[in-house]
Formats: structure tokens, C-alpha cells, sequence
């Protein structure tokens, strides 16, 4: 097993988010060939989590906090927003969209992985969305399209298809993780606007 995993086990979430980041972001093939681990859906589930958790907090943080304040503390509903798309929102959307992609894997997969390693691959693809909560358009559409195209990597890696067909069933998952969960086509969409495109 490589040392990008380990951490998870040793000291938490942050100590995972910190090592296994910079090696999935520089080294994509390399990680997915041998930190994906058969069976363990925790990995990834706790990677995503804490991708979720600084993209959130910057967000937050840089935007001014446009949450509705609950009793006039605003800290709070930060606090409780954070709290809720970290604990409850990345576990159901991260198994959804895995279930999603598993089925779209069926028909040009035919010795594919199983859903746990698609849950760790979904999770991991996610490393460049931390920067996903800096309000800056070009910030946003860098950080998830890097995000598609490290699924799009995994895909191909962890299920022994090509990059076409990871690119022909990896679209629409990719798209409702990196397009709509991180904001990315709304920062593209942003930006096509400011271009006179549309």
C-alpha cells in the first residue's frame, strides 16, 4: 500500500488531505495504479471531506459569508452550513454519483473495480476543487476542469478502460460533481459572459 493512504489512518483527515494531495495533483497515474485500495471506501470519503471543508471555508471566508444569518449570529450558520456539507452532504452526493458512474461502467467495463474503488477515485479526483471556494471565475473552471480530467485518469487506471471511454461515461458524473457540486460551470458561465460569448 503507498504512503498516500497511510496518513488517513494515522492522523486523521488533514494529515490525509496534506499527503495524498500534492501526489493525485502532480502524479495522477502513479496514484490511482497504487493508493486506491479494493474494498475500503473510507479513503476517499474522507479525502473528499476534507476537500469539501477548505473549498467551504474559503468560500466563506472570501465571499463575506452570504449565509443568512441564524439569530443574528453569522459564525453559527457558518459553522452549521460547514458542518452539514462536510458531514452529510459529500457522504450522500460522493455514493450517488458513484453508484451513477458504476453503472455507466457496466457496459464498456467488463473486469472494472468494484463501487468502493470508484467512491476512493471520485473522492481523490476532487483535490484540485480546494481551491474551488476562491471567487475567482478563472480560479474555479482551472480547478474543476483539472478535477474531470483526473476522473477521467482514475477512470481509466482503476477500471482498465481507455481515456475515450473514461471520457464517454465519466462526462455526466463529472459534471454534477466538479460542474455543479463545486460551481464550476457557473464560474464558466461567468466567465463566457464577461467574453461576450453569451
Amino acid at each position: 500500500m503507498s504512503e498516500t493512504v497511510q496518513p488517513e489512518k494515522r492522523g486523521g483527515l488533514f494529515s490525509a488531505l496534506l499527503s495524498a494531495w500534492p501526489t493525485v495533483v502532480l502524479s495522477p497515474r502513479e496514484f490511482f495504479r497504487s493508493s486506491i485500495v479494493p474494498g475500503e471506501q473510507a479513503p476517499g470519503l474522507l479525502f473528499a471531506m476534507g476537500v469539501v471543508l477548505v473549498s467551504e471555508t474559503l468560500r466563506l471566508l472570501l465571499e463575506g459569508n452570504p449565509l443568512p444569518a441564524l439569530g443574528g449570529y453569522p459564525v453559527l450558520s457558518a459553522i452549521l452550513w460547514i458542518s452539514a456539507a462536510v458531514l452529510f452532504l459529500t457522504p450522500a452526493a460522493l455514493h450517488l454519483i458513484a453508484a451513477l458512474q458504476t453503472v455507466f461502467l457496466i457496459p464498456v467495463a467488463a473486469d472494472r473495480g468494484g463501487v468502493s474503488e470508484t467512491v476512493q477515485l471520485l473522492g481523490y479526483s476532487a483535490a484540485p476543487c480546494v481551491l474551488a471556494g476562491v471567487p475567482v471565475p478563472e480560479v474555479r473552471v482551472l480547478a474543476g476542469g483539472y478535477s474531470f480530467v483526473l476522473l477521467l485518469i482514475g477512470l481509466s487506471e482503476v477500471h482498465g478502460i481507455s481515456f475515450e471511454r473514461s471520457l464517454l461515461v465519466g462526462i455526466v458524473p463529472a459534471s454534477l460533481a466538479f460542474g455543479y457540486g463545486f460551481r464550476t460551470f457557473d464560474a464558466l458561465t461567468t466567465l463566457l459572459a464577461r467574453w461576450y460569448i453569451i
